[in-house]
């Protein structure tokens, strides 16, 4: 584990203090039990705001704090480790960083201090298929008067049916496929011609599906460069995979503190069922699962603050390693406890949920596999 600075000490334990006391799992479950279509409760993201979380990336001349990713890492473990349901991931890292990494200074003035206080969520709207796959965009914007006209549909958006703005990825030439001739846009949801479908998910989180039909929009909404908008596209992905990297990590850390206490607890045949041989073996197999992990999303975390240019393999890697290591404790924290586990009355269900839907966001441990070893020309 990388030695925290003073500043994200507190920060760690004031995450976790605040997800532990205000926002447990029993929260998320009566979230749950309420079908909320949101996908979050008001007044956790209000705590969330308050708290200046949102606002932990932007410059402070624009409301925020201006720390960096690694910083934003150690407060997405901790709510990741109570499965705490906000928009702080899509809007407070993703939104924000394609507005820091756009260069439209317009647009950073006007909704920058508006995510930082909370105001308003805005969230990325890339994949249009049942698989992550960023180059395939075939949403059109074509050329209209002095602005874009946006057609087609995304898919599985983050808080889509929240978002005050979404950040589009569209074609504005070449083909699905080619990363050439994507640019980025930034398009207030109340747009006429936007649809949003919210959508009922395993894991009870905020998604929708996004219609654009002949949406207008100005000249002035472009983050990046026209045509050449993949490559801000790739390094916004980049952070959003390590900001859910380091959740990812929290969840798989939670599942393993819990499944570990029922090991040392659990009585089977006159003896804890810790002792027993091939229950250590995995546990002891989960526990260096876990600090490999974290290794690679800290080395992520600290190579987007370097701007290192070997930050998108490490981020692919740690998307795969916290994939892999999340599916496994997922899996097994159920397989531990036994028929307990199996039973919605017991939490390890969620944790399985949130695992399998976090697994496949902003691409799977395949999807990153072939990024990682493509960049070797393997």
């Amino acid at each position: 584990m990388a030695v925290l600075t003073e500043e994200q000490s507190m920060l760690k334990d004031q995450a976790h203090a605040w997800a532990r006391d205000e926002s447990p799992v029993t929260s998320f479950r009566q979230l749950r039990n309420s079908a909320a279509e949101k996908g979050y409760e008001d007044n956790t993201w209000a705590q969330v705001a308050t708290m200046g979380w949102t606002g932990i990336l932007i410059p402070e001349a624009l409301g925020g704090s201006g720390m960096d990713y690694a910083t934003f890492g150690v407060v997405l473990e901790e709510t990741g480790r109570q499965l705490v349901a906000s928009p702080l991931l899509a809007s407070g890292l993703v939104g924000a960083s394609a507005l820091l990494l756009g260069n439209n200074e317009a647009l950073s003035q006007q909704w920058l201090p508006r995510i930082a206080d909370g105001s308003a969520i805005v969230t990325l709207a890339v994949d249009e298929g049942p698989h992550h796959a960023p180059d395939q965009v075939a949403v059109t914007a074509t050329r209209s008067g002095e602005g874009f006209k946006l057609d087609g549909s995304k898919v599985f958006v983050l808080e889509g049916g929240s978002a005050d703005a979404f950040v589009v990825a569209a074609r504005t030439s070449g083909t699905a496929g080619e990363q050439a001739g994507i640019t980025l846009f930034l398009v207030p949801s109340d747009t006429a011609g936007i649809s949003v479908s919210t959508l009922k998910t395993a894991d009870s989180r905020g998604y929708a599906d996004l219609g654009f039909n002949g949406v207008e929009i100005g000249a002035d909404a472009v983050l990046g460069e026209v045509d050449g908008g993949f490559t801000l596209l790739d390094a916004l992905l980049d952070r959003a995979r390590a900001g859910l990297a380091a959740e990812m990590l929290g969840t798989a850390c939670e599942a393993f503190d819990r499944t570990l206490e029922y090991l040392k607890t659990r009585e089977q045949f006159g003896q804890v069922i810790g002792s027993f041989q091939s229950l250590g073996h995995r546990a002891a197999t989960l526990f260096m699962d876990m600090e490999f992990a974290r290794s690679c999303i800290e080395a992520a975390l600290r190579a987007i603050d370097a701007e290192d240019p070997e930050a998108p393999i490490l981020c692919s890697l740690a998307k795969c390693k916290a994939g892999e290591f999340l599916h496994d404790m997922s899996n097994d924290m159920i397989q531990m406890h036994g028929g307990i586990g199996m039973t919605d009355e017991f939490d390890a269900g969620f944790y399985l949920k949130r695992a399998r839907a976090t697994e496949a966001t902003f691409g799977g441990q395949s999807f990153h596999r072939r990024r990682y070893i493509s960049h070797f020309g393997i």
